[in-house]
């Protein structure tokens, strides 16, 4: 049986008195999309948080292919491979669609350009920054200032800007979060396409885009994982209907 490629052992996170992360225990798998589910306040983004580095745990493991970094700070874990979207989305604004992706290459390649620089017109950035737009449908919007875009292509492009860093492991959270029910349609075909070439953790409430995509889905409540399986094995939980899915899975 193939190692995992994030394997998260006993990890722990207290916020004061309260508990975030209680004892958590998880894995994902090669070419694996695991859905982590759960109610607002489980313990989802704090996850994900500790896994790409923006805080730090008070226990616990975390090994990224084969190697532990939990104590590696957030960008060197993102040079390593582990690549994050987020809840809110963290584009900038007054920069074309292409100049966003560009930079994001530039992060990955350590290119000498400024911050401040023409990120897109650097001919090693400005290719694979091209391409990651194209796997995402936003090609001919390249030249676009990203503030001019719709929410869904917004999102289209903070996937771009997760892909030119030419991830080992993507960390997906809340993408369809406002999206419409077309915006939301386009976005699970796109993930539908990249499952396989990388592992994904996707945290996510939409729950018909989560039984479309996973492999494997895990139920965290208070922190904990409830439950883990299959969709199917997940729908069928009565623990999980019990304490969330109710009547989402009928």
């Amino acid at each position: 049986m193939p190692e995992p490629v994030l394997a998260v052992r006993s990890l722990r996170k207290s916020f004061g008195a309260l508990v975030v992360t209680d004892d958590l225990t998880f894995d994902v798998m090669p070419r694996e999309l695991h859905a982590v589910i759960g109610p607002n306040g489980a313990g989802k983004t704090t996850l994900i948080n500790q896994i790409s580095g923006l805080i730090s745990p008070d226990a616990g493991r975390i090994l990224f292919a084969g190697c532990d970094v939990t104590a590696l700070p957030a960008h060197a874990r993102a040079v390593a491979g582990l690549s994050r979207s987020f809840q809110v989305t963290s584009i900038l604004p007054g920069f074309s669609a292409l100049e966003n992706v560009a930079l994001a290459v530039q992060a990955r390649s350590g290119s000498s350009l400024s911050m401040f620089g023409r990120a897109a017109e650097e001919d090693e950035l400005n290719a694979p920054a091209l391409a990651a737009l194209g796997e995402v449908g936003l090609g001919q919007r390249a030249h676009v200032p990203a503030a001019q875009l719709s929410h869904g292509e917004k999102r289209a492009l903070e996937l771009a800007m997760a892909l030119a860093m030419a991830p080992k492991l993507l960390l997906l959270d809340e993408p369809m979060a406002g999206t419409g029910r077309e915006e939301t349609a386009r976005l699970v075909g796109l993930l539908r396409g990249l499952k396989g070439r990388f592992p994904m953790v996707l945290v996510e409430h939409d729950m018909t885009a989560v039984f479309a995509l996973a492999d494997r889905i895990s139920v965290l409540i208070y922190g904990r994982v409830l439950a883990s399986g299959t969709p199917q094995e997940v729908r069928a939980d009565p623990k999980v209907a019990a304490a969330y899915l109710g009547d989402e899975m009928e």
